[in-house]
Order: C-alpha cells, then structure tokens, then sequence
C-alpha cells in the first residue's frame, strides 16, 4: 500500500507516527511544508521538515515537540551575551548542526529535496520525507500596526513565536508560492496514492499552504485514491498550536464543520473524500463523507487508532 500524508510540523509528526505504527508495511510519502521556513543567524531553518525528521527518527523532545531531545543551549546563552538579534529564536546545539548541513548544501547548489534527503538518512524516519516544494515560500503575516495607524508584515515565525499570535493578522501572505513548483515527487506520489490523507495540521499555513503550490491541488485532485482529512479542530478548539487564529482571517468557523467545508468536496472542486471529526462534533460537509472517531493523539495507542480510522476511511469500500 502506498500512502501519501500532506503534514504540517507537530501534529502531522504524530500523526505519521501513528501511521507507521498502524500500518508497518506500507509504504508512506509525506509531504511537508515548507512555508514556514525561515533564514535566522544566516541559516535555513526549516521547522516543520525537521519536527517530522525527528520524531520518526526517535530524536524529538517529547515535551516541547519540537527540536532534539537531550538539547543544550549553549550557542543560544552566548548569542543572548552577544545581544544578537533575533532573541526570541533559539537553537539548541544539537538542532544547530541540522541547519549548519542544509545551509552549506544549499549554498552550494544542492536542491531542498536533495538536502531533505540527505539528512534523512541519518534519521531514517521510514518513510520518504518530501518538502512541498524546492523554491522559497515564506508565509508572511499582515497585522496591524498601532504606532503608524497603518499595517506591518511579519514573517511568520515572529508572529507564532515571539508574538504567539497575539497580533490580530489581516492576512497571510505566502511569499513565492505563486512562482513555486511542487517538489520532486509530489505530484507523481500523488497520482499513485492508494491513499492520501491530510493530518490535523493548520488548514491555512500549514496544509493551505501545501495546497496553494501551483499543481499540487489539480494532482491532490487527480488522485485516484481516496482523501481523507482529520480536522485540527475539537469542540470549537485547536487541538494543538494556533488554528484558531488563523481561520477567522479566511472567514472560516473554529469549528469541524467549518474546516471541512473550507478543504470542500472532491466532487465539487474541493479536495476531500471523506472528513474524520471528533467523537460529539459534528459537521454537515456536503458531498464528504463525515465520521465521528476519537481524534485526540494522547497516547500511542490512541494514535495508531486515528491513523487506522483515517486508512478505514480511504480503503476502497469502505464508505458507510
């Protein structure tokens, strides 16, 4: 069976854990963002590639979901004693030698893919690990700007993590994805999918972004598997990050059902099959067959249910 995932960083991370877990055998092709990248101290970051990196690789800090486990902070303190801006960014001195590879690699002409790759394969997160797309996309948040009256842009990373989205965005702008090209994979993983599922990831920066790839929703399309999504949202709230501060900017409920109707129907020109929403939601998607199965990732077990829940959805036959 191949199975291809659109994730964003944390909860697409593990998600895909739960998958490998449900379903050992197969064969899984992850499609990450790459929208939140960003270039901090003159290396590339790439925070959502990384968090799946190392949580399929038995690396991640369990506790803060993101960067390696057993950290230390050195270089951070000595930049803190340098007053090097950006303060508000850190890297562990582990999570530093991934960026110090992939901005050499780049630099020396080497593609994303190619570089995803290659680190890759000192993780060996078992399945094939693809960025959505190997141009530059850097979302970029419009906000509000009370000193001139007037409005400010932010790379995103300023405004999740130093701001923690507490600036009232007015809309995201995704830099370069207009002139961007999915990656090497993307389209033909797509198009031989028996599978292809949406984790609960950001619907509007971190799958949308996915999405707005010139080509990769005309293939998520295309796909002759079924799409599957699991909604970020439970009983009105994210279950993890910040969705809830981003839908509104699109005009879409913090709600199941309004996540659902924002990704639509396949056979309406959106791009879903079938919608998992959590056990007491519900949602009213048309065309989308929506069923209600515990979403919440709290132990192994529970995960490995929400990826099998989500695969009963895709099989062929298996709509009820």
């Amino acid at each position: 069976m191949h199975i291809v995932v659109l994730a964003g960083g944390v909860g697409g991370a593990r998600f895909l854990r739960g998958l490998l877990d449900a379903v050992p055998d197969a064969e899984v092709t992850a499609v990450v963002n790459t929208g939140d990248d960003v270039t901090m101290y003159g290396l590339r970051i790439c925070p959502d590639l990384d968090t799946v990196m190392y949580t399929l690789g038995d690396g991640i800090d369990e506790e803060r979901g993101w960067g390696q486990r057993g950290e230390t902070w050195t270089v951070k303190e000595q930049l803190a004693a340098y007053g090097a801006e950006p303060t508000w960014f850190g890297l562990g001195d582990r999570d530093l030698a991934t960026h110090l590879v992939r901005t050499r690699m780049l630099g020396a002409g080497h593609p994303l893919s190619e570089v995803t790759a290659f680190l890759a394969q000192r993780w060996q997160p078992g399945v094939r690990l693809l960025p959505m797309s190997d141009q530059r996309v850097e979302t970029h948040v419009v906000v509000d700007d009370p000193a001139t009256g007037g409005e400010r842009t932010l790379h995103f990373q300023e405004w999740w993590v130093r701001h923690r989205a507490a600036l009232d965005a007015r809309r995201f702008v995704q830099v370069g994805v207009d002139d961007a090209r999915p990656g090497p994979g993307v389209v033909e993983a797509l198009a031989t999918a028996d599978a292809v599922l949406l984790a609960p990831s950001n619907p509007v920066v971190s799958i949308g972004t996915v999405l707005g790839v010139p080509g990769v929703r005309d293939a998520l399309r295309a796909a002759s598997g079924r799409v599957v999504g699991v909604s970020p949202i439970v009983s009105g709230a994210a279950l993890r990050g910040m969705a809830d501060r981003c839908l509104p900017v699109l005009g879409v409920e913090v709600s199941a059902e309004g996540v659902g109707r924002h990704y639509g129907a396949r056979s309406t020109g959106g791009v879903l099959d079938a919608w998992l929403v959590h056990t007491g939601d519900t949602a009213a998607v048309p065309g989308v067959d929506v069923r209600s199965v515990p979403l919440l990732m709290s132990d192994p077990a529970a995960t490995r249910a929400l990826a099998q829940a989500a695969l009963d959805a895709a099989l062929p036959g298996s709509a009820r």
